[in-house]
């Protein structure tokens, strides 16, 4: 789904260039033009979108003006202005704006701007899918995870997944190319997990069972599961043998 960008300018030209501006952006869909401020709130009251480009000096009321009824909103869009003044900039970053962008607008300077804008409404979307994951579960067994890491969140599929092992109070999900830290417990997540998909080898490490390459059995019998990608992992005693009966269709894991 594309996000979606109001553009509110007096001058119908500019409107026009605005839009022709953005037709290329395939992530960007244009939900309406707006000649004033007040028609812009009238159109938010019922459509809310993900980003206004604002003009600055519009009659009756400012861009400026504009961009605090904004900020009071519940989920506030973006805000870039696009202004033929640059007088403004001070005001413009005052008022919480991502970016300002002088007319005639360049469709390059105006492309950065909305990409910049993509990256935080990505973030921000993942963000909030992240903490309703865990204020406020689905239904049913959780198919991903939203790993945050300083700086960045990563949307991560548990098909990926080849094991998940304890880390204090994090979990490490170790996926073929990478290992990414969430900060959970493995006594928390394993509610969530399909136990049809995620098998307890050991009270520290939970594997994916499509990964699982067999149960083997060591010189000093003590028992692991190798994986496909060449890791092996311990089975604790308490494990071995529901493990053993899983592995044969026997019996689901303990856990």
């Amino acid at each position: 789904m594309a996000f979606t960008v109001l553009i509110v300018d007096d001058e119908a030209h500019a409107r026009i260039n605005l839009r022709l501006a953005l037709a290329p952006l395939g992530d960007w869909a244009v939900a309406a033009e707006c000649p004033s401020a007040a028609s812009a709130r009238g159109f938010l009251q019922t459509n809310p979108v993900d980003l206004v480009l604002l003009d600055v000096q519009m009659p009756q009321e400012s861009g400026l003006e504009m961009a605090r009824f904004l900020s009071r909103l519940e989920q506030p869009p973006l805000i870039v202005f696009a202004t033929a003044h640059r007088g403004h900039a001070l005001e413009a970053f005052d008022a919480h704006a991502l970016d300002y962008i002088v007319k005639p607008v360049d469709e390059r300077r105006l492309h950065q701007a909305m990409a910049r804008a993509q990256v935080l409404l990505e973030q921000r979307a993942l963000y909030t899918r992240a903490l309703r994951q865990f204020t406020d579960p689905a239904p049913g067994f959780w198919r991903e995870l939203i790993v945050r890491s300083v700086g960045r969140m990563d949307k991560v599929a548990l098909n990926d997944v080849l094991w998940i092992e304890t880390a204090g109070n994090y979990v490490e999900l170790h996926l073929a190319q990478r290992t990414l830290l969430h900060r959970t417990t493995l006594t928390e997540l394993v509610q969530y997990l399909d136990p049809d998909e995620f098998l307890r080898v050991h009270r520290r490490i939970l594997v994916r069972r499509d990964a699982v390459l067999g149960l083997r059995q060591m010189p000093e019998d003590g028992y692991v599961v190798a994986l496909r990608g060449g890791r092996s992992l311990p089975v604790s005693e308490r494990y071995w043998a529901a493990v053993k009966a899983a592995l044969e269709g026997c019996a689901p894991a303990v856990r």
